[in-house]
């Protein structure tokens, strides 16, 4: 039996204090090792975007990727990793932002995204919203449109909506 949206929520486990005291890590393994569970995640973050034209779906190192990809070929449209800080070849645009628990530089290819393209960004978990902000900053200074942000998990304490303001976001499981 296919799991509903609501259902979701059992295949994610929590691991307190990880990886510093204090946070709750949110491990979406038992879901992406479960074939109906990964399909209906995937279902979920696409759904709200389905009548929309996406020209590309963006998707954050490294869970992000997962989803992303998976997403884009739902969507029929291009995918456009956005990466870690060192992890691309030639011409980059980057971003520094803050995460929960430290800072991270973001980077993607600067010819990725054709000026004008409708792009989808998706990630496993809106947290502070610094790591999806730093992410929109590079699609839209590449010449995209930010068409929506899609999110696995959202942990609303942490209001990374805030940070977000003025974007169509959609998020399947909210703590």
């Amino acid at each position: 039996m296919t799991p509903g949206i609501s259902e979701l929520r059992g295949f994610i486990r929590d691991f307190p204090d990880w990886p510093e005291k204090g946070i709750i890590f949110r491990d979406i393994s038992p879901l992406l090792a479960d074939s109906e569970a990964f399909c209906r995640a995937v279902e979920a973050l696409a759904g709200p975007f389905e009548d929309e034209r996406i020209d590309y779906v963006a998707a954050i190192e490294a869970r992000g990727f997962i989803f992303g990809s998976a997403v884009a070929e739902r969507l029929h449209a291009g995918f456009v990793p956005v990466r870690k800080q060192g992890k691309l070849p030639g011409d980059t645009l980057s971003a520094t932002y803050d995460l929960e628990y430290g800072r991270n530089t973001l980077e993607i290819h600067k010819d990725c995204i054709k000026k004008g393209s409708r792009v989808l960004l998706v990630d496993d978990v809106l947290a502070t919203g610094g790591t999806m902000a730093a992410s929109a900053y590079l699609v839209e200074s590449s010449g995209g449109e930010i068409a929506g942000m899609s999110f696995l998990i959202e942990l609303s304490a942490l209001k990374g909506r805030e940070k977000l303001k003025g974007y169509n976001i959609k998020s399947v499981i909210i703590y």
